[in-house]
């Protein structure tokens, strides 16, 4: 082999290597950012991974929200129509956050498999609902109870 070509072999090789890398890191911080969505029967079922940080939503259910009148602590409980979860969350939820409308949290699970919420995303407009809240509760039925008594309230 002459050297010219063992010069470009090598040169071919480090920018293989370079990218192989980069494209390493990239996969590897994306995945630590990932946040898998469950609904509160995958929930139920144990389906989520230990320590994980996930989002879980569905629809706030009447009469769950209880808050804390010394803190900014809420508890409140979320369905999808076949299995419940309830959530904590420190902070000030949205102001359209509501019960009977679908919100979004984002935490992770608790020993007692309650989610810790540190952020609590709610439907911006009347019409409009998160696209895993809306997937999971057609799954469930739910969906059309939903949207019969948004119609009610109107």
């Amino acid at each position: 082999m002459n050297p010219v070509r063992k010069k470009r072999l090598i040169i071919i090789l480090a920018i293989l290597s370079g990218m192989a890398a980069t494209v390493g890191l990239a996969v590897f911080a994306l995945s630590e950012n990932i946040n898998l969505f469950y609904t509160p029967t995958e929930i139920a079922a144990g389906k989520v991974p230990a320590d994980a940080r996930i989002r879980a939503g569905g629809l706030v259910k009447e009469g769950s929200v209880q808050r804390n009148e010394d803190a900014l602590t809420v508890r409140f409980v979320v369905t999808d129509g076949d299995a419940d979860v309830t959530i904590e969350y420190r902070g000030i939820l949205p102001d359209l956050f509501r019960e009977g409308q679908g919100i979004v949290a984002l935490g992770r699970l608790n020993a007692q498999g309650v989610l810790v919420s540190d952020e609590v995303l709610a439907k911006h407009d009347e019409n409009y609902m998160p696209p895993e809240v809306s997937d999971a509760l057609e799954k469930t039925g739910m969906l059309k109870h939903y949207e019969a008594t948004q119609e009610s309230k109107k």
